[in-house]
């Protein structure tokens, strides 16, 4: 059953959470609240298809995901909306991995709506303190210019859960990266798609800056 939400519009951008029942809609939901960005949590194709914005967020396995999108009939609808309509689209955790073609955890092909795939972090040779999932808080370091991380507050850091990260086609794509044993890329954008491997709806004033920053800038 679709969950539909609403707040008072404002300057006519209106932005789709995508409901497909992977966990962390209302918590994005009330993020987005809490900085006057107004937006719905829903799963009917109209709304999402006249929807400004769209988050596509997620916690849970690959297949999972891309098995309840597929049920819903959303994965076209989201794939036209992000490349043929171009309107700015941000996936959050599973969200932001769907977008790619393919997972190293599941069998199921992603969105493919960016250039990559998903891999398991591979700590052989790595410190035991490395533990799986990657679980707390993490600095992230800018890799190119985007409205989408304008004005961070200062040394910022964001709350990761998960043992998969992205692993891009082209370096080109990568927003920001990581440190975890090592380097991996913890954000991407490429022209209106953008995700992030971390919860910015948990990430205090860090994720509400950049959650601002999709919803008036990006």
């Amino acid at each position: 059953m679709t969950v539909f939400s609403i707040f008072a519009a404002s300057k006519g951008v209106m932005i789709a959470i995508v409901d497909y029942g992977m966990g962390n809609i209302g918590s994005v939901y009330n993020m987005l609240k809490k900085i006057a960005q107004p937006a719905i949590i829903t799963s009917d194709k109209e709304k999402i298809s006249n929807a400004s914005k769209i988050i596509l967020p997620g916690v849970g396995a690959f297949d999972s995901g891309m098995e309840q999108l597929n049920k819903l009939g959303l994965t076209d609808l989201l794939k036209k909306k992000a490349l043929e309509d171009k309107i700015p689209f941000l996936g959050i955790c599973l969200g932001a991995q769907l977008m790619l073609h393919t997972s190293e955890e599941g069998k199921i092909p992603g969105l493919g709506i960016i250039s990559g795939e998903v891999v398991k972090f591979n700590m052989e040779g790595y410190s035991s303190n490395f533990r799986i999932p990657n679980m707390g808080w993490n600095q992230v370091e800018q890799m190119k210019p985007s409205n989408l991380v304008d004005e961070l507050p200062d040394e910022p850091r964001f709350y990761f859960v998960h043992s998969y990260h992205f692993k891009l086609r082209s370096s080109e794509d990568e927003l920001l990266v990581s440190n975890y044993g090592y380097r991996f890329c913890s954000a991407f954008e490429h022209d209106n798609i953008a995700g992030v491997q971390f919860h910015p709806e948990k990430s205090h004033k860090f994720g509400m800056q950049l959650l601002r920053n999709f919803g008036e800038k990006f």
